[in-house]
């Protein structure tokens, strides 16, 4: 909006808008793009029927959310998925795994210090990273598939902020009551009553926090030690300080944000829709069976002329992000299906069909308004795009546990010394200088032997045995679960030319696996 104050194109000053205070207000169509933010102005976009009222402020205060207690099918599973998840979080890091002596029993742990983890009878070393990234790449390409078959049932049942933020709302009720008596206890004054209630429900929310963060920290270390340690107060400090930032982060997402977390913070709901069409199972409000909305009295009083919505507001009041399913599809609907728990029960009781709102595609709503018969659920979760995102995961998990079964538990990097490239010994043979790395990935002592192929008349010694016992090949004990570093020195009669040649690393055990490195021997006639 231009200046008002300011003549327009040299002429005289706009009289059409009014100004109050240094700010336009208006009913005419003005751009909400080059109004001034803060202008109480009734501005609106050309194409927009004016305003009736002034806006007050840019964004809508945050409304508290008491969702009310229901029970249903899709409330008790998502009671199921809650407790499931959180005693895996929970209870994992406490679970023993045998792996013989010279290994950690814990079943889960990261081990940073050593650059490992572990998984029960898996352990991933560090150049085995492309198992993470294929776990994550999974992670992915599943949340795809959920939501592209069945919308956002990862965020309404098994996403962390979900489970705790439901945890959290268990706690007001088991504390505050229901919904009403929640409503009632927020609008009363503060009482000593009100502050004891409140600090004793707050100490439970940072217990919640601690359990969570102490669990945390758990996954990286001994669970016991670090747990008595950290208890005398002799845990690392980085212990203390993650624990501390993860019960803060904890009781303020899951105990006061919630719903805001989902709604504005939160990137998945805006990316999910590239991914949902017509042809989705959603949580849907069939508006044609609802609409027009009338009370039962209404409805009894004139028949045929209300819908079966008798606007009760269960569905509103029963959901965790405080939406109203029927205004549609929206940002907010984590497709927890509460709603869906709620209005059946309503529907049950003034005896007509449930399904007002359920899970279905946009696609079987236009056919069931028309009297069709809708598609089963199978036939609906049989979308093509939805078979070649369960094929892509498939595909790579299938890779990642092939990859799994052949690996070995023996390898061998070598690395050449360049400076200087060889050695002329008093005996006039060439001398080439390696460093070997052995790695054992065994939880025990492995001898392994290493040998020269390729290099007619080389001899080998280490830094460990004497050029005495020199020979084509040389024995040495790798400790268990570790790397081992050797100094290699090659030898070759004099005449010797620069070629290329391997090392084989042999465990001898009755495993016999084996791993071979091409490398290069440097003579003086290339020099």
């Amino acid at each position: 909006m231009s200046n008002p104050d300011d003549p327009k194109d040299g002429g005289e000053r706009d009289w059409s808008v009014v100004v109050e205070g240094g700010k336009p207000k208006s009913n005419e169509p003005v751009s909400s793009a080059v109004a001034e933010p803060e202008a109480a102005t009734r501005r609106h976009e050309p194409h927009e029927p004016p305003r009736t009222t002034v806006p007050e402020k840019l964004y809508e205060p945050r409304k508290q959310v008491h969702n009310k207690r229901i029970d249903g099918p899709f409330r008790r599973f998502k009671w199921f998925v809650m407790v499931v998840t959180l005693a895996i979080y929970y209870v994992t890091p406490w679970l023993r795994w045998d792996r013989g002596p010279y290994a950690p029993d814990q079943a889960v742990l990261v081990d940073l210090a050593n650059r490992r983890f572990y998984m029960f009878g898996i352990e991933i070393w560090p150049h085995e990273f492309y198992f993470v990234a294929g776990l994550l790449i999974m992670a992915g390409i599943g949340l795809f598939l959920v939501t592209s078959a069945v919308g956002r049932a990862w965020c309404g049942y098994a996403c962390p902020q979900t489970v705790w933020t439901d945890l959290f709302q268990h706690v007001d009720r088991f504390i505050d009551g229901d919904r009403n008596a929640r409503l009632r206890l927020d609008a009363a004054p503060w009482t000593w009553g009100k502050v004891m209630r409140r600090a004793f429900k707050w100490s439970i929310y940072a217990l919640i926090g601690l359990v969570t963060g102490g669990a945390w920290i758990l996954y990286f270390a001994d669970a016991p030690t670090l747990f008595r340690d950290f208890f005398a107060g002799e845990a690392a400090p980085v212990a203390y300080i993650t624990v501390a930032v993860l019960t803060l982060t904890t009781v303020t997402l899951g105990g006061f944000m919630r719903e805001q977390v989902c709604i504005y913070m939160c990137p998945w709901p805006r990316i999910q829709t590239a991914m949902l069409d017509e042809k989705s199972l959603i949580v849907t409000y069939k508006d044609w069976r609802g609409e027009p909305r009338g009370s039962l009295k209404k409805a009894q009083k004139k028949p045929g002329e209300f819908g079966d919505c008798i606007d009760c507001t269960q569905c509103v009041q029963v959901c965790p992000t405080g939406i109203d399913i029927r205004e549609g599809p929206q940002i907010g609907c984590i497709t927890c299906a509460l709603c869906i728990d709620a209005c059946d029960r309503v529907m049950k009781d003034i005896g007509r069909p449930r399904g007002l709102i359920d899970y279905a595609t946009l696609e079987d709503c236009e056919r069931e308004a028309a009297g069709e018969t809708p598609r089963p659920a199978w036939r609906t979760l049989m979308h093509p795009r939805n078979i070649a995102y369960l094929l892509i995961w498939g595909g790579i998990g299938g890779a990642l546990l092939f990859a799994l079964g052949v690996r070995t538990h023996t390898d061998l990097t070598v690395a050449p010394d360049r400076n200087p490239p060889f050695m002329l010994l008093s005996d006039g043979s060439v001398r080439n200088s390696y460093t070997l790395k052995l790695r054992n990935m065994e939880s025990r002592p492995r001898d392994m032997e290493i040998a020269v192929e390729g290099l007619p008349g080389a001899i080998m010694w280490t830094d460990t045995i004497n050029r005495t016992a020199a020979a084509p090949t040389q024995t040495v004990t790798v400790p268990a679960d570790q790397v081992r570093t050797v100094r290699a020195y090659v030898a070759v009669p004099e005449g010797a030319t620069t070629r290329g040649f391997f090392f084989r690393l042999t465990s001898l055990d009755e495993q016999r696996e084996t791993d071979t490195v091409e490398t290069r021997f440097d003579a003086p006639e290339d020099q």
